[in-house]
C-alpha cells in the first residue's frame, strides 16, 4: 500500500532562518517589506488558491499580519481575492523577470541545455539551491514528465530530487546538519528516502562519484540524473539534470549514455561562471 503522500508541489513551512523578523533589530531594516516578500514566497509552488490561514501557517507570521500584506498585494495588483481564497496574479512574474533579464548566465546556459536535450532526446533542466529547495532557472523540455508543470522559478524539495541531492552533497557538515534540522523528510512515493541516516549515506556516495541518480522518489515512473555545474574555482553553483520515464529508460542508460554528454554540457556552462 502506498503511504499517505503529500501532493507534488506540497508547500512546507518556510525555513526558520529566513523568517523576516530575524533582522528586526537593524534600524535600517524594513520589516514590513520583508514580511510582504515572505508572504509572496509562502504561496510556494502550489497551483491552487490558498486561505489566509494556510499562508499564515507556511509563512510563520500572525494571520493579521498576513492579511494586511495580502490587502496591500491586492491593491498593487499582485494578488487577487476570491472569497476566502487568495492567488497571485501574472504581475508577480515581473519580479522574476527582473532577475532572469539581468543574469546572462541563464541566457547563456539555455542553448547548451537545448543542445544536450537534442543529444539525449530527453528533458533537461538547470537549477540551483535556494533555501531548502531547488529552483529551476532554465529548461529544455522534450516530453512533459511531472504531473505538475515545472516552469522557470518553480521549486521542488532538495532531498528527493537529483539536482537537490547533488547540491546537498556539496554542503559542509555544519550546513548539512542545519538542513536536516530544518526540514521534514516527507514521502512523495513509496520509494522516497525518508530517514536521515539513509540519505546521508546516499549523499556520501554522490559526493564520491560527483553525480546523483534519483529513481521514482518524487513521482512514480520518473527518474533523473544530475551533474553539478562548477565555477573555475571548483565551487558547485548549480546542477543540470536529465529526466526520463522509468518505464521507457532503464537506470543503466542514465550513467551509460547520458552522463558523458551531461558532463560536457556542465563544463561549458561552468565557463560562464565567475571563479
Amino acid at each position: 500500500m502506498r503511504p499517505n503522500l503529500p501532493p507534488l508541489g506540497y508547500a512546507a513551512p518556510l525555513a526558520a532562518e529566513d523568517h523576516p523578523d530575524q533582522l528586526r533589530g537593524d534600524p535600517d531594516y524594513m520589516l514590513t517589506l520583508a514580511r510582504g516578500l515572505h508572504v509572496i514566497r509562502a504561496f510556494g509552488t502550489r497551483r491552487h488558491p490558498q486561505t489566509a490561514a494556510e499562508l499564515s501557517r507556511r509563512a510563520g507570521l500572525p494571520r493579521a499580519v498576513v492579511q494586511r500584506c495580502l490587502h496591500t498585494l491586492i491593491l498593487l495588483g499582485i494578488a487577487e481575492q476570491h472569497g476566502r481564497l487568495y492567488v497571485l496574479t501574472p504581475r508577480i512574474l515581473g519580479l522574476g523577470y527582473a532577475y532572469f533579464s539581468s543574469t546572462p548566465f541563464v541566457s547563456l546556459a539555455q542553448p547548451v541545455l537545448e543542445e544536450l536535450s537534442a543529444t539525449v532526446n530527453e528533458t533537461c533542466a538547470l537549477a540551483i539551491m535556494e533555501g531548502h529547495e531547488m529552483l529551476y532557472l532554465a529548461r529544455s523540455e522534450v516530453n512533459r514528465l511531472l504531473a505538475t508543470s515545472m516552469g522557470l522559478g518553480s521549486r521542488l524539495p532538495a532531498y528527493c530530487t537529483s539536482i537537490g541531492r547533488v547540491l546537498l552533497a556539496q554542503l559542509s557538515e555544519p550546513a548539512l546538519a542545519r538542513y536536516f534540522a530544518a526540514i521534514e523528510l516527507q514521502p512523495y512515493t513509496e520509494f522516497t528516502i525518508t530517514t536521515e541516516a539513509r540519505l546521508r549515506a546516499e549523499l556520501a556516495r554522490i559526493r564520491e562519484q560527483d553525480y546523483a541518480v534519483v529513481d521514482q522518489e518524487l513521482e512514480l515512473n520518473v527518474r533523473a540524473i544530475s551533474v553539478p555545474v562548477r565555477s573555475a574555482s571548483g565551487k558547485a553553483c548549480g546542477a543540470v539534470n536529465v529526466s526520463v520515464k522509468a518505464a521507457r529508460v532503464p537506470l543503466e542508460r542514465l550513467t551509460g549514455e547520458f552522463l558523458a554528454p551531461m558532463r560536457q554540457a556542465v563544463a561549458r556552462i561552468g565557463e560562464f561562471l565567475a571563479a
